[in-house]
């Protein structure tokens, strides 16, 4: 055990004293990333019969819950401490849960259930990943995230593979929508890590300059907007993520019609996708445990972020030479791998340098309204440059600048944020 702890310690620059939690922050991020993937093949299936050309839809039904959640989060997080109001957040989600378990189970008008499920679930990912990070920002400092955040970033990764494997063996046996109660269950272990995490940052030296996380976040219900449009480093992070979620999107869309044309049976189809989320899964949580920490203290933050938009461009114009479903998953997977491994937690520590109410609600605002907002809008785009008649090659041709500029914004950020934390301001 001593010899495995002073490895852990030597991979990732780990002082001793970190080491608790560390592990308790690897064991939230894999529940919340576990129960996600348990319940997303179901989601996945609903979207798939609902038909691609439904998609622009969908993204857009997403967007308007959002839209109305947004307020509610901005409520709960003025009016409550850090310790009460996250696992509300928690709580609110496996309410959720179990009334979608009930109109499953009494096969409750099936169709409109099944689209509201596909909206739910991802307005679920968003609002309780964003959380967690707002947290990880929260109670470790800008060293500690350079270090930590890639090592946690890996406990999500390995929730992420866990669950499709317990959905594989556990859903023809028990039923397809009795995975919504093992999803409950490890839903309800992230409110214990919440607790065991407040208790470590209790005993550290900054608790003793700083009682604010004891205390409400004060505030209206709509600050993160007003936080974000008074911020020219937000609005860049934000339009960070608007590009991004605009190329995921086009990337995803590209993906289901090259898929759809290669590939006639629904079991192949199936298995392809398994084939891509494993190899991603897998590169993703090799890089996270041995490269992330490491690939930061090497390149700096605004390289990091720079270097998945930059290694994309190259990707959508070998799209556009040669729209194949080879090309097509070693951009795919290269190019979510890249993204959990290294742009998220690099992204992640942006937000180190700011102050907690833009921690929350901020980063909130910009995870879920902006990230679901570029959704909807691109999907529509995608929807008309199909429509005027460009090519699958052609839209990637047109994708592979947007890239480049998403690289531009990218590293011209990991300076700010490094010139706001030489200043130890936010101005």
């Amino acid at each position: 055990m001593a010899k495995f702890r002073s490895l852990i310690e030597r991979s990732i620059d780990l002082k001793a004293e970190e080491l608790p939690a560390l592990i308790i922050s690897f064991v939230y991020f894999f529940s919340l990333l576990c129960a996600y993937y348990i319940i997303r093949p179901l989601r996945d299936e609903m979207g798939i019969l609902g038909g691609i050309k439904n998609l622009p839809w969908v993204f857009t039904g997403t967007f308007i819950v959002i839209l109305a959640m947004v307020p509610l989060y901005g409520w709960v997080s003025s009016r409550y401490p850090r310790r009460k109001f996250l696992p509300l957040v928690y709580v609110f989600f496996i309410l959720n849960l179990l009334g979608f378990y009930v109109l499953f189970y009494f096969n409750i008008s099936p169709a409109q259930v099944a689209q509201s499920f596909f909206i739910w679930v991802s307005v679920f990912n968003l609002f309780v990943v964003s959380v967690f990070w707002s947290f990880m920002n929260d109670i470790y400092d800008k060293d500690q995230a350079k270090r930590l955040f890639g090592a946690i970033a890996a406990g999500g990764t390995l929730g992420a593979l866990c669950g499709p494997i317990l959905t594989t063996w556990l859903a023809q046996p028990m039923g397809t929508h009795n995975m919504l109660l093992i999803s409950v269950v490890f839903l309800t272990i992230p409110i214990l890590c919440i607790k065991k995490l407040s208790h470590w940052f209790n005993k550290q030296p900054l608790s003793i300059k700083d009682d604010s996380y004891q205390k409400p976040m004060g505030g209206h219900w709509l600050a993160g907007f007003s936080l974000v449009i008074r911020s020219p480093y937000l609005m860049g992070i934000g339009l960070l993520i608007l590009i991004f979620s605009t190329l995921s999107t086009f990337l995803y869309f590209q993906q289901a019609y090259i898929i759809q044309a290669t590939f006639s049976n629904s079991a192949e189809r199936t298995s392809v996708f398994a084939m891509i989320d494993l190899a991603v899964n897998s590169l993703t949580i090799l890089i996270q445990f041995f490269l992330t920490g490491r690939i930061v203290k090497t390149l700096g933050l605004a390289w990091t972020l720079a270097l998945i938009p930059l290694l994309l461009t190259i990707g959508f114009i070998m799209l556009s030479i040669s729209p194949v479903i080879s090309v097509l998953i070693i951009v795919q997977v290269f190019r979510r791998a890249g993204n959990y491994s290294i742009m998220r937690p690099a992204r992640e520590m942006l937000y180190v340098v700011l102050e907690r109410e833009e921690k929350y609600k901020a980063k909130n605002f910009i995870d879920t309204v902006v990230y679901r907002g570029g959704d909807a809008v691109s999907a529509w785009i995608y929807d008309g440059l199909r429509g005027i008649g460009l090519s699958l090659g052609q839209i990637a041709f047109v994708a592979a600048p947007i890239a480049a500029v998403w690289a531009l914004v990218a590293y011209r950020l990991g300076i700010k944020r490094e010139k706001i934390a030489a200043k130890g301001n936010t101005s």
